[in-house]
């Protein structure tokens, strides 16, 4: 199994980058979230450079509070 991010434009799939295997195989698409316009395409093209970019995701990643906490399923192992 591969697994491939690209840009749909309504029309076309492009993606992020470059796929290696020949062949015909089955595929199955998923629709994420939108994306704007101007930082896939600049980030694509290169035409500004990714520190521009920096804080495009702000507000979108979350980390819990208790992430490095210890899990419920291993207490029996850390006592």
């Amino acid at each position: 199994m591969y697994a491939v991010k690209a840009i749909y434009d309504g029309v076309n799939f492009k993606p992020r980058q470059p796929i290696s295997v020949s062949g015909k195989y089955e595929v199955v698409i998923t629709f994420l979230e939108p994306v704007e316009d101007d930082i896939v395409g600049d980030a694509q093209s290169k035409k500004r450079p990714l520190s521009e970019l920096r804080g495009f995701l702000k507000g979108k990643v979350w980390m819990a509070d208790d992430f490095n906490g210890p899990l419920e399923e291993m207490r029996e192992y850390m006592e």
